[in-house]
């Protein structure tokens, strides 16, 4: 298997509190993989690590044969990222808020225009970003981590606030993107049934621990070996969910 990002016990504290448990995450390269968790279960802290935003505690990992922290620069320019909402200046246009990015990462001035196609922004890079709409806020920041069409794509919660058309357009977007330009895709969201639509395998994480990793088809064998619903992912998290949530709580009475 050709694996693009591998974790091996990734492991985050703060101070006495453990964010991320000894994490082993596998990540095939050309895959869309579904990161998924209730909130505080260590999603947005993992994909910061991947980041080099925080520092690991324990373990280590590595992203396109490269290791970190000894190859840091050099990953980070194979990864492009959307992290929580972006911001821009509003006062700029589309275009060019990207040009302030496409400079700090000394790529060409083609990489913006290249960009905005991509995100179908191409009649709107002219536009202030202060009249761009929600979704198209969106579409600029998912632009700004497709510039230089990096081979991997980190995305947190990019669906977050939009109305629905707007989680339709961007769905099939990032569902594009694989086959568009041959990019692996790490994607968190609260919306489940929008994973299922798009994702290849699924990582679930609760209170930092990795519960499963593997295809939509491996967990739904999984669910039913266990008793649980297997119609869709959200009864599927959730009883996996509430099932550790529940032996959690027994061992902390014993």
């Amino acid at each position: 298997m050709d694996y693009i990002i591998t974790t091996k016990q990734l492991t985050k504290k703060y101070k006495s509190f453990v964010a991320v448990n000894n994490v082993s995450l596998n990540i095939r390269k050309g895959s869309i993989y579904g990161f998924l968790g209730p909130n505080g279960s260590g999603k947005s802290t993992t994909m910061k690590m991947l980041l080099g935003l925080t520092a690991p505690t324990k373990g280590s990992f590595t992203i396109d044969g490269k290791q970190f922290p000894d190859d840091r620069l050099s990953i980070l320019k194979e990864v492009g990222s959307f992290i929580e909402s972006p911001s821009f200046y509003a006062n700029l246009t589309g275009k060019e808020n990207l040009d302030i990015i496409r400079r700090i990462l000394g790529l060409s001035e083609s990489s913006v225009t290249d960009a905005l196609e991509l995100v179908g922004l191409s009649g709107f890079g002219g536009r202030l970003a202060k009249k761009y709409s929600l979704g198209m806020k969106q579409r600029l920041g998912l632009a700004g981590a497709l510039l230089g069409r990096p081979p991997i794509l980190v995305l947190d919660e990019p669906t977050n606030g939009l109305d629905p058309a707007g989680i339709h357009e961007i769905r099939n977007l990032i569902k594009s993107l694989p086959s568009l330009y041959d990019c692996t895709v790490l994607i968190s969201s609260h919306m489940l049934s929008e994973i299922e639509l798009m994702a290849d395998d699924i990582g679930i994480l609760n209170h930092g621990y990795l519960l499963f990793e593997g295809s939509l088809d491996e967990l739904r064998q999984n669910a039913l070996k266990s008793g649980f619903a297997a119609d869709n992912l959200e009864d599927m998290f959730l009883s996996m969910v509430d099932k550790d949530n529940a032996s959690r709580k027994q061992r902390a009475v014993l």
